[in-house]
């Protein structure tokens, strides 16, 4: 219980893509007919990092923080870690560039290791999620 946090990458397989459509239907031994459509991949994971969530409600969900699913382009990953690295710099810009947010097992508001933690760890993981190539989109969900 508490704060869960994804971003998901999603493809939508279109009729050129033969191959990698095969790829993924074989596996799931689809009848005659049937075919994977699209391909979803957890890119990114957190666990109560309700500084990170925040920032997503206040720059992607237009301020709804209501467990929807939500489109994040790659300009916001973007923006995201080059806050997070502004951070990692010069702990003391935290409260100010990405502070954090109680709730309901939202987990700890303080500005200590596991906060930098966080941080460090968005960076890595957006890195990751911004190697998909352009036919990836990606959607940022939480729940608690």
């Amino acid at each position: 219980m508490g704060l869960d946090q994804f971003l998901n990458a999603r493809r939508f397989m279109w009729y050129d893509e033969e191959e990698l459509k095969n790829q993924v239907s074989a596996p799931f031994n689809l009848p005659v007919g049937m075919e994977a459509k699209e391909v979803v991949v957890e890119a990114a994971y957190w666990r109560k990092s309700n500084h990170i969530h925040k920032w997503f409600v206040d720059n992607v969900q237009e301020g709804k923080d209501d467990c929807g699913n939500y489109y994040v382009s790659r300009d916001d990953l973007t923006n995201l870690k080059e806050t997070c690295l502004k951070i990692l710099e010069d702990h003391s810009l935290a409260a100010q560039l990405l502070p954090t947010q109680s709730g309901f097992f939202f987990g700890g508001t303080a500005y200590d290791d596991w906060y930098f933690a966080d941080v460090k760890s968005t960076v890595d993981m957006i890195d990751r999620a911004l190697s998909f190539d352009n036919k990836w989109s990606f959607e940022y969900r939480s729940s608690w």
